[in-house]
């Protein structure tokens, strides 16, 4: 029978491309996996961290094979980015992605009765071939999921076929209430005396269908009377085996488990799981953790599920490359509708074998997760159009969407597009269904501008799915105040933007999807603005998953049935003023607020309740009911606030245009400046890497892109492969909205007076 050893414990490890050893070396660092080396640097708001290749060694025995001609096999579960596998010194596979699973037979390489020399060099360095090429998150390198040693007889369920599990398992329900299981296995190495026997288990482990098939056609549609379907309030899981039969001996086993749904998708309906209207609203997630990366355990996994189901989420996108199994199997027992997708973001690369590696990376994705109830949807992009279109974009896309459809036509594919994307575009019309990344409110525009702007999409398209791929804005805790505004930072603003959104979309079941951007606070350590460094900061919690911020809970409010009330500011504890504004979410139709055991206010609303509330002097105790559900809070009342409350970037922003001009230098502040292109200057026109080839250009542009985005800009690093092809005119259709009238004219102004070389 098939063992499987994990060999976690024990390796060697050293940050440096120190070459092939010939023995384990004994200078190097101990480790186990999971592990990353940019566990620290990969946050830490140093503005960079280590890209290269660095190299893990381990021995391990052979395992013991009872049966003649048995076959080891090397399983890395992910290596990010790039991998090369040797075995007593010989190179057995090397593979390009960093999220998936690969497998390497390393039998005729092993040693009887001797210990054997496996080494793994990673490297997370930029390689052309290899998506993702550049994007807003840190690129982790390491054996961050474990290794395995996987012993099987000669006579096997496959172990070479995109990493995947060897089965298919397609369940489909039937009118009558029962429901087909279309089965599906590949042996390798069977004879006419081998037999692949089905067993279908209910969650009682009792079996309730089975079959034998020979194992050279192993294949069988089974049916299951009265069937259960999974859906995601009853996440209901059935247990597929197959077992390798020889006569009366079994060689090989495997096993699934596996949900009955049927899904769909409409224009005007949204998302429709078992005939029900069941609109998606939850969050995307990045799996890394702070000072972790994305070395996480299986708990830290099934954590991360548990608290968005605790926020009341039916959904989760999984960004932006495949996610480990642990959090598959999570969403299939918690009963989350998931997006999958390939890490196809941002910088389209010409180069074909790029191109190759989208199409490696999505046969993985699909095959290794084919038999998840809780994915429903592959993406096959992410903001693609950043740096443009092309006809071999479209292409590209074209055959990654079939491809899909050709290795799983049981789900739907998707897209999320870059906000800028033309309402009438090409790219509309490839996948299944559509969404759209947003960031009216914070990068762009007014959060007001959410809603029409959905609505106008619909009426110009009535034939396409719409949903929201992405949405959000920063919230960093220590910010606070009583007058939230676009790019504070504050917690109050995140807040505010949130409620705003969550009613937009309960208003509009026909969105057959929202996620928010982010649920968990992330690594991404080109970026520094907000005053922390190294970290996208628009999580409803933050990254060390220990403070749920107060926009966490106007979405349990919405999406959570259990009975809640939430007062927030708490971390705004000194408050100056006469009166002070308190806001509580709940999800019950009236609160009831005390103030140090006395109630002064009663109010029915719907989700947000606001209470204008005198404190008294020095400390204030603060109770919310609503029913059965309380929530406290102290306030002290303060002269002053302090000044940590504010950041000081927010009252320079305030000068807009005028601040940047002090910036730059002495010049004339012209907001009406005409949009003129002189031959040979520089201008809006011009590409940031173009502006950047002279220095006087890039310094100016630098400056602006400061002031307009609060982004470091820095030639080589961070997110410069995505930047470096975008205009400044481009720039301003992502954030034009909230930047002052003539920012555009005034900066082009500036570049025109530069002649280029």
């Amino acid at each position: 029978m098939r063992q499987v050893i994990n060999i976690n414990e024990g390796w060697k490890f050293i940050r440096e491309d120190a070459g092939l050893p010939a023995s384990l070396p004994a200078d190097w660092c101990d480790v186990d996996l999971p592990h990353t080396w940019n566990a620290v640097d990969g946050c830490d708001g140093n503005g960079s961290y280590y890209r290269g290749k660095c190299w893990y060694a381990r021995t391990f025995a052979t395992p013991r094979q009872p049966l003649a001609g048995g076959r080891v096999y090397v399983e890395v579960l992910a290596a990010g980015q790039q991998a090369t596998v040797y075995v007593n010194g010989q190179e057995v596979v090397y593979h390009e992605g960093g999220y998936s699973t690969f497998r390497a037979d390393v039998t005729d390489l092993c040693k009887d009765g001797e210990e054997n020399l496996l080494v793994i060099a990673c490297s997370n360095e930029e390689k052309s071939s290899v998506y993702p090429q550049s994007a807003d998150f840190t690129f982790y390198g390491g054996l961050y999921r474990g290794v395995n040693i996987i012993s099987v007889p000669d006579a096997h369920f496959d172990l070479d076929h995109w990493g995947g599990p060897g089965l298919t398992v397609t369940p489909k329900p039937q009118p009558c209430g029962g429901a087909t299981f279309e089965l599906n296995a590949w042996v390798k190495n069977a004879d006419e005396n081998f037999t692949v026997l089905w067993s279908v288990e209910d969650e009682d482990g009792v079996e309730v269908a089975a079959a034998c098939r020979p194992a050279d056609s192993p294949a069988v549609t089974v049916s299951v009377p009265d069937a259960h379907l999974w859906s995601v309030d009853d996440p209901y899981l059935y247990t597929v085996t197959a077992t390798l039969q020889r006569r009366n001996e079994a060689y090989d086993e495997i096993g699934c488990r596996s949900g009955v749904r049927s899904f769909s998708v409409t224009p005007d309906e949204g998302f429709i799981l078992n005939g029900v209207q069941t609109p998606l609203r939850g969050v995307s997630r990045h799996q890394d953790r702070l000072y972790k990366g994305n070395a996480l355990t299986a708990d830290e996994h099934y954590e991360d599920a548990w608290l968005i189901k605790e926020l009341g989420a039916n959904t989760i996108r999984l960004a932006h490359y495949q996610h480990a199994q642990d959090f598959y199997d999570a969403c299939d027992e918690l009963g989350f509708i998931v997006w999958a997708e390939i890490p196809f973001i941002s910088v389209f690369n010409k180069d074909p074998a790029a191109h190759q590696n989208c199409i490696s990376q999505m046969h993985e994705l699909i095959i290794q997760n084919y038999n998840h109830p809780s994915i429903c949807f592959w993406g096959v992009s992410n903001e693609i159009l950043i740096g443009g279109i092309s006809e071999k974009l479209v292409e590209n896309h074209k055959e990654l969407n079939d491809l899909c459809h050709k290795l799983d036509p049981t789900r739907l594919t998707t897209i999320a597009h870059v906000s800028m994307t033309p309402v009438e575009s090409p790219m509309h019309h490839i996948t299944d269904v559509i969404s759209y990344n947003h960031y009216f409110g914070w990068y762009g525009g007014k959060m007001e501008d959410n809603g029409p702007w959905l609505d106008s999409f619909h009426a110009v398209h009535p034939d396409l799915c719409l949903g929201m791929s992405e949405y959000g804005c920063e919230g960093i805790i220590t910010y606070h105040g009583p007058n939230p505004a676009c790019k504070d930072y504050s917690e109050e603003y995140q807040a505010l933007y949130h409620e705003h959104m969550a009613k937009v979309f309960d208003e509009r079941p026909w969105i057959w999807s929202s996620h928010v951007w982010n649920m968990f606070d992330f690594g991404c350590a080109a970026r520094n603005e907000g005053g922390v460094a190294g970290r996208n900061n628009k999580g409803l919690m933050t990254m060390d998953r220990k403070t749920k911020k107060d926009s966490y809970y106007i979405y349990k409010a919405y999406w959570n049935p259990e009975p809640m009330v939430h007062i927030c500011g708490k971390r705004y504890a000194q408050r100056a003023g006469e009166t002070t504004v308190v806001k509580v979410y709940s999800n019950q139709p009236t609160v009831r607020l005390f103030l140090d055991g006395e109630q002064i206010a009663e109010q029915s609303a719907e989700k947000v309740f606001s209470f204008t509330v005198a404190l008294h002097d020095g400390f204030n105790t603060l109770m919310a009911q609503a029913g059965d559900v309380k929530d406290t809070a102290t306030i002290e009342k303060v002269e002053k606030e302090p000044a940590i409350y504010v950041l000081p970037e927010v009252n320079e922003r305030a000068e807009g245009v005028a601040n940047w001009f002090k910036m730059v230098g002495d010049m004339n502040l012209d907001l009406s400046a005409p949009m003129e292109f002189p031959e040979g200057c520089y201008s809006v026109k011009d590409t940031m890497e173009e502006l950047f080839n002279s220095p006087e250009a890039g310094e100016v542009a630098r400056k602006a892109v400061k002031m307009a985005t609060n982004f470091d800009v820095v030639p080589g690093e961070g997110m410069w492969g995505m930047m470096k092809g975008m205009t400044p005119e481009a720039m301003m259709e992502l954030g034009g909205g909230m930047l002052p009238e003539g920012f555009l004219e005034s900066l082009n102004a500036q570049l025109i007076k530069i002649k280029k070389a």
